[in-house]
């Protein structure tokens, strides 16, 4: 049982030290965000939010710079978000 147990420890230590970091980054991870999420990011209203989403739900992102593909995001708006957002591996 207390094998099971420092298992579990493990595991939890490690999901910490994983995921707080994008989380106390407060950088917005372009295939999980939400719509009122991405419209804290400068430029981006509820337009360019949904085309993001829509983007991603056909293909999740791969890099940030693929987002310059989605309609609405030109070279300007890219580079007053690029700092701000992150692609993380998505999950199936």
């Amino acid at each position: 049982m207390k094998k099971l147990a420092n298992i579990v420890v493990v595991c939890v230590v490690i999901f910490f030290l994983t995921v707080f970091p994008v989380i106390a980054s407060g950088l917005i991870d372009l295939n999980t965000a939400s719509e009122a999420e991405l419209t804290t990011l400068p430029g981006i209203g509820p337009a360019t939010a949904a085309s993001i989403i829509e983007y991603r739900e056909v293909k999740p992102f791969s890099s940030v710079e693929e987002v310059l593909e989605v309609k609405g995001i030109g070279p300007a708006k890219f580079e007053a978000i690029k700092d701000l957002v992150i692609v993380e591996e998505v999950k199936e």
